[in-house]
């Protein structure tokens, strides 16, 4: 989902939560050839090929780097397969890596929350934290 027409799908993969969004299984449409799980431990084992990022719920990755090389491995795969990205709600975690996914693919830093929240949801990048951390996320 950026500038450039590169797109990802967002799932929810945890149980349904009264302030969230219902978590179905599986979003509809044909299943992703990648995703990119951003949890705070390891996700059920997928029929496709799949990359866990540690990051704690409404909390920010446990390793940025990682992070970067996960999206920097998205937006290549998003040029021809099908990408999904995915947290537990799908909201404050997805909505994060996908504004820092904005960045690389060219939404500046400071414009990149409220671009999300227009085109994905308008209270994804739940924390102030989260919003800090794409702030200062770069493309380089």
């Amino acid at each position: 989902m950026g500038p450039d027409g590169a797109r990802c799908r967002d799932a929810a993969l945890g149980p349904p939560r009264p302030w969230a969004r219902p978590a179905p299984s599986l979003p509809d449409g044909p299943p992703p050839d990648f995703g990119l799980y951003l949890l705070g431990r390891p996700p059920e084992p997928t029929g496709w090929a799949a990359r866990w990022v540690r990051w704690p719920d409404f909390r920010l990755p446990a390793d940025p780097a990682d992070l970067r090389a996960a999206l920097g491995e998205a937006l290549d795969r998003a040029a021809g397969e099908r990408v999904e990205l995915a947290c537990a709600g799908g909201r404050g975690r997805t909505g994060t890596a996908l504004a820092c996914l904005a960045v690389l693919d060219g939404v500046p830093p400071a414009e990149a929350v409220a671009w999300i929240r227009e085109r994905y949801d308008a209270r994804a990048v739940e924390t102030p934290f989260q919003r800090r951390f794409v702030r200062r996320f770069t493309p380089g």
